[in-house]
This record gives structure tokens, sequence and C-alpha cells, in this order.
């Protein structure tokens, strides 16, 4: 499998850079029959698009999708489903100094050394959040075929800023307000504290990192696989495929390991004639497979590499060290924009799952 794509089902490629033409996704083995229009795909696109406010970056990029194959008469057809933005507002200028002086925190040196120079560096290119935009993309129809199927629902919201987070997990009753606010928090008065701190951390040309929590409801019991096909596995692995991300945790997660053993199990209990458990310290996980309760993770982002303050580096061809400002429109913290990236991978993983269990049927009628 090329390490642009993921899924054995429902499989999902990425392509493009941040400066380049465009940036698109690939989607084989959506079933055929799934009501769909480039709207569905475009709603979640526009949670995540840069922009939109103070707190994110100022490029603007209207990312409208753009369905090239897959789709006739507003079903899917079971023919892989090709789709396109075109990038619009690129700035390249605002790399040409850097293309010997790689950006602390950035992929720049590896990516030099792996490639012998031949990437295409501009905006990060293919290391740039900017792709993220094809997963919301893939995730978008993965996350309809969920709901439509077999009523999964996954949503995500920002838990943490610096060092300002919520009290505690949101209900599911104030999930319709996560996009009421810029921080993409459920709850208010937080939110606007965790603003101010992404705006300090502007104006002092500096970033922030963050915490998102995703919560996923009506999951069947067995998907997954043991060993290297766990639930676990294959959602560590997407969710570390974006960009800043340092950080997955499920259930209890680390706070878990300072328990003790029958303070962290979950007792099973009968709930109106099914079997549940008491408490949720697994994340809705064990031995690699769903229980029935809810899938709960949360994802680490690290702050921003991209900072306007002066930074040190090494020219890679006189070995000397040599100083930088980053230019350019970044975001002062990434977490804002990260929910409905995030919805869009937990909901690849789980489309693809429940596609290889059965869940899904091949043909939608």
């Amino acid at each position: 499998m090329s390490s642009s794509s993921i899924g054995q089902r429902y499989v999902f490629t990425s392509f493009g850079e941040s400066h380049g033409r465009c940036i698109g996704a690939v989607v084989d083995g959506c079933p055929a029959g799934l009501e769909l229009e480039e709207k569905d795909i475009q709603k979640m696109l526009d949670l995540r698009k840069p922009g939109q406010s103070i707190i994110t970056t100022q490029r603007k990029e209207e990312d409208k999708v753009e369905i090239l194959s897959g789709v006739f008469r507003g079903y899917t057809t079971g023919a892989p489903i090709a789709m396109v933005i075109w990038n619009q507002d690129q700035r390249s200028h605002d790399y040409e100094n850097l293309t010997l002086r790689p950006r602390p925190g950035h992929s720049d040196y590896p990516a030099y050394v792996k490639y012998k120079g031949w990437n295409d560096y501009r905006g990060g290119g293919r290391f740039s959040g900017r792709l993220t935009a094809t997963f919301v993309m893939a995730g978008a129809i993965a996350k309809k075929l969920l709901t439509q199927t077999i009523g999964v629902d996954t949503y995500s919201y920002t838990c943490q800023v610096g060092k300002v987070k919520m009290n505690a997990q949101a209900a599911p009753k104030t999930k319709n307000s996560i996009y009421d606010n810029e921080v993409r928090c459920p709850d208010p008065k937080m939110a606007e504290k965790m603003r101010s701190v992404i705006l300090a951390a502007r104006r002092s040309g500096d970033s922030v990192g963050g915490i998102v929590e995703s919560i996923t409801t009506n999951l069947p019991v067995g998907l997954g696989e043991p060993i290297f096909g766990s639930l676990e596995s294959d959602l560590s692995k997407a969710l570390f495929s974006i960009p800043a991300v340092k950080g997955v945790e499920f259930g209890s997660g680390f706070y878990g390991s300072t328990l003790h053993g029958s303070q962290n199990n979950d007792e099973f209990v009968t709930k109106n004639g099914r079997i549940v458990t008491k408490t949720n310290n697994a994340g809705g996980i064990l031995g690699g497979l769903s229980t029935g309760m809810p899938l709960i993770l949360r994802i680490a982002f690290k702050p921003a590499s991209s900072i306007a303050k002066k930074q040190h580096t090494v020219d890679v061809k006189t070995k000397k060290p040599v100083s930088l400002i980053v230019q350019g429109r970044h975001d002062p913290c990434v977490v804002p924009r990260a929910p409905p990236v995030v919805d869009s991978l937990v909901s690849v993983v789980l489309a693809d799952h429940a596609l290889r269990a059965g869940f899904i049927p091949s043909v939608i009628r």
C-alpha cells in the first residue's frame, strides 16, 4: 500500500502539494447507491478552510470541491470517487529564502535529505497542513455513509488550548454548539479564555498547542481485528498523519496508568436489555475491538511550528549557523481547525472496518 493511501475496503488516497495547482482525494470502495452531492462534502470543508477568523491563518482559500468521477445522477456508482480543490491564494515567494535554511519544527531538513532537494518546499509541499483538506473530502463521504447505514455519529471539539481546558467531557446535547465560536469549544466561557490565549500568542509572534477530543456513538460491537489490525492501531495511524499531532490516547489514556485495576476496569452490567459497562475507561475499545460503548479519544497538537519570532538554524550547504524569520500567513494555533479533520479520519477508519466486517453492504438499496 502506498504511503499516500489508507484502508483495505474503503481506500482513501491523498494527492497534491500546498502550493501546487491542486490538492485532491480518491476514494475507492464506497458502496454504490449512496446519495451524494458536492454540497455534502463542501459543508465539512467549510468548517476547516483557512481565513475564517483572526485566530487562524489569513490565507484565503475557497476550498471549493469538484467531484470528477464516481457519482452519477446524485448517487455513488461504486467506481472510484475522484475529487479536487484548486489552490488559489499561494504566496510562494515567502519560502524562497528557506530552500537551504530548514525551519525549526518543520520537515524541511529530513525532506531535503530524503529527496535530495527535488521535493516541492513551497508552503511545506507534501508535508503541509493544507493536505488535511483532502482528509476532509474522504471523511465527509465516510461520515455520511456511516450515519445513513448504521447510525454511527462522530463529533470532535477543542477541549484544551495551552493550559486552558474544559472541566468535563462535553455532553451529547452540546455537540450542536461546537461551531458556535471560533475555537470550536462547546463551553462558551472556556472558549473565550482559549481565544484569549491564542490571540496573546499571535500578538507576541508565537504559537500555542492544544487538545481535541473525539466521541463516536452507536458503534456496533466487534469492529476491528486483533493485534496489528486493532481499531486503536488503525485510528492512531490515521490520526498521526495529521501534521502537528504528537499524541493520541483512548479512554482514560495516560491518566489510567496512575490508577489501580480496580479503579480503571469497566464493570459489565445490563441496561435496557443491552450489555454495557458502568464506566468507559477503555474508551469503547477492548482487545482492539469496539465494545458498543462510545469511542472516546483525544489528540494532542503541538504549537504551530511557523512563528514570527527570530529563530536559529543552519545553512545545509555551508553548515554554518544562520538566523531566520518565517514569513507567510500561519495559524497561531491549529487546534480550532482540527475538529472536522479528526471527524474525517475517524470516519474513514470506521467506514473501512464496518465494510470489512459486513455491517455496511456493498450496494445501498
